[in-house]
């Protein structure tokens, strides 16, 4: 039943209505949180005694890491559901999020890098927390090319599958890093019930995290709008080799029999995702 919910979830997040909600309300926290990182929250104290305006990074770095923990979070739950069932939809959802997770690790780490010029006097040192995080980087760029190394669709699915499931290991790692070993990265700033930050830059973390966290939202609906539109285009080159319709084809990828009709909403909201802008009804 929670599948069968998460599926229909995705269906609504990438028809056209949902896609431009997540867009208008993440370009929303996006401003909000330009206003309160340059504006409102204060600088830290001059150097040496603290970073001054160099802090501020704080306020992309830190959303970049919780989103790639997000991220690798969901290629790990879509590739143990799509071992479960089968649904070409598990797999698109986990190959999206590692598209989207790559990113925001690459970003992450060049935002540290940045920091650490001025705050370490190195852009780089192999410290615990910068290791684990490059490991994790090359662990899911490792994922996608796994994805390039077969054309046959199952037998993609369970290879990336294997390796978006072994590779979340290192997430875990990497978040405790930090606590395990001796480094130059400093500890959490946020440790509930203590928050060693003013409560201003406390609040403004909080809005560009929810800020960002939208950005992924938004980012994912467009990427699997697109990911099932080249779902389409390969069923639709397949037909006539095969002798089955695309729709056929796509309802196999997906489950086809019962489980076709018990996502019946989440395809009506797939298939207006896949609609062109102002195409009326087809005759």
């Amino acid at each position: 039943m929670a599948m069968k919910q998460a599926e229909r979830a995705m269906g609504r997040m990438t028809a056209r209505t949902g896609e431009r909600v997540l867009g208008l309300l993440a370009a929303a926290g996006l401003a909000v949180t330009l206003v309160m990182a340059l504006w409102v929250a204060p600088a830290d104290r001059p150097p040496p005694l603290g970073q001054g305006d160099l802090y501020r990074i704080m306020y992309v770095h830190v959303p970049a890491a919780w989103l790639a923990y997000l991220a690798f979070a969901v290629v790990f739950v879509g590739s143990i559901a799509y071992l479960k069932t089968g649904k070409s939809r598990w797999d698109r959802l986990a190959a999206a999020s590692a598209e989207i997770g790559v990113v925001f690790t690459a970003l992450a780490i060049v935002l540290g890098s940045i920091w650490g010029r001025p705050a370490w006097g190195t852009w780089w040192t192999w410290d615990p927390r910068l290791t684990t995080t490059a490991i994790l980087l090359l662990i899911y760029i490792g994922y996608l090319a796994v994805r390039k190394l077969t054309d046959n669709p199952r037998r993609r699915g369970r290879w990336a599958a294997a390796v978006g499931i072994i590779g979340f290991a290192d997430v875990p790692i990497v978040h405790l890093s930090v606590t395990w070993w001796r480094g130059l990265h400093q500890g959490p700033s946020v440790k509930l019930p203590s928050v060693t930050l003013a409560p201003i830059m406390s609040i403004t973390l909080l809005i560009s995290t929810i800020a960002f966290t939208l950005l992924y939202a938004y980012l994912m609906a467009l990427r699997l709008r697109v990911g099932r539109l080249e779902e389409r285009a390969l069923a639709e080159a397949l037909s006539p080799r095969l002798g089955q319709p695309a729709a056929a084809l796509l309802a196999e990828a997906d489950g086809g029999g019962d489980d076709a009709a018990a996502a019946g909403s989440g395809r009506a909201a797939e298939s207006e995702a896949l609609e062109p802008e102002g195409a009326g009804p087809r005759g």
